[in-house]
């Protein structure tokens, strides 16, 4: 479609695009279980916001685009009635930098040894600890992801990064 179909407002919901398609993939991906529906969750997200208005979202477009997700991905969870996790591999899949090989190693070990105890936390516990630190959302944009209070998502993420510590932590000899 070439840029002269699109309303001149259009370029907002472009931009929305580039700024969070990778990470609602991301997230519908790890609610659903599957790629192909994360993006499909993505793809009806982004599909929604070109019905809204831009004062409508553009004060808070990050905790809305993440909410049609979060609704989208339950509705079709809730529609199959099964989850699975995404693998440790897959999540170490997406680290970006390329360091050295001994460093490798040892990050690909931590990185497997927390993505394990993330697994076995409550899936609250996953969810909020997931959209803060693979997702970048605030305290209060998770909240209205959520449908959390805030104080309960500070107190979800500080539980849950205490009780992965002390299941990654190395015990000293």
């Amino acid at each position: 479609m070439a840029d002269d179909e699109f309303p001149p407002d259009g370029q907002w919901i472009r931009a929305a695009v580039r700024r969070y398609e990778e990470s609602l993939i991301l997230y519908a991906q790890r609610l659903t279980g599957d790629l192909e529906r994360g993006r499909d969750v993505a793809q009806e997200t982004f599909l929604r916001l070109c019905s809204q208005e831009k004062k409508h979202v553009e004060s808070h477009l990050a905790e809305w685009l993440f909410s049609v997700a979060r609704n989208l991905a339950l509705d079709m969870r809730r529609k199959e009635k099964r989850m699975t996790a995404m693998s440790s591999p897959q999540m170490q899949a997406r680290q970006t930098q390329d360091p050295g090989p001994a460093e490798k190693a040892e990050r690909s070990e931590s990185a497997a040894r927390v993505f394990d105890a993330l697994e076995t936390l409550p899936e609250n516990q996953q969810e909020v600890i997931r959209l803060k630190f693979q997702h970048g959302l605030s305290y209060k944009e998770i909240s209205a992801v959520t449908n959390l209070s805030v104080t309960n998502i500070g107190f979800l993420i500080h539980t849950g990064l205490k009780a992965i510590r002390e299941r990654v932590e190395v015990p000293s000899a």
